[in-house]
């Protein structure tokens, strides 16, 4: 088989390392300026921890904003855990990187989209015997027109 560079998982990667980055420095210190988030996630994804009200009312996809009231936004290598409120009822999320479909910073015009492969339909030539439970998902930067009301 030859060998070629996967810059589809490569882009993958970087931008998850990117989210992680930015969550980070505002877990340490802050939302600097007007800056906020909306992220989608999805919420049937392993490690997703969401109470199960919201699990019975977001069954497949949820999206939630970090800006203005937000608690114990703590950052690992593999997602981020925070406690957000919901119609004054606090509830802890666990989000995995893997499980984020948008990230869009508003304030600065900025947004990420992750689309998986077995979306696309493309993929005829998979190996079938291999079952990998988090397929890679490609990034791209999205208009922000999508999410103004």
């Amino acid at each position: 088989m030859a060998r070629s560079i996967d810059y589809g998982t490569l882009m993958h990667r970087a931008m998850r390392g990117l989210i992680q980055t930015v969550l980070r420095d505002v877990a340490d210190n802050g939302l600097p300026g007007a800056h906020h988030f909306f992220i989608t996630f999805d919420t049937t994804h392993p490690g997703v921890a969401i109470a199960d009200w919201l699990k019975a009312r977001y069954p497949s996809e949820m999206t939630v904003v970090i800006q203005h009231w937000y608690e114990n936004l703590n950052v690992d290598d593999d997602g981020f855990s925070i406690t957000l409120n919901f119609g004054n009822q606090p509830e802890p999320l666990v989000i995995p990187f893997d499980a984020v479909r948008t990230f869009v910073d508003p304030s600065v015009e900025f947004g990420l989209r992750f689309e998986s492969h077995e979306d696309d339909g493309e993929d005829e030539d998979e190996d079938d015997g291999d079952d990998d439970p988090d397929p890679p998902r490609e990034a791209e930067v999205v208009r922000l027109d999508k999410f103004r009301k």
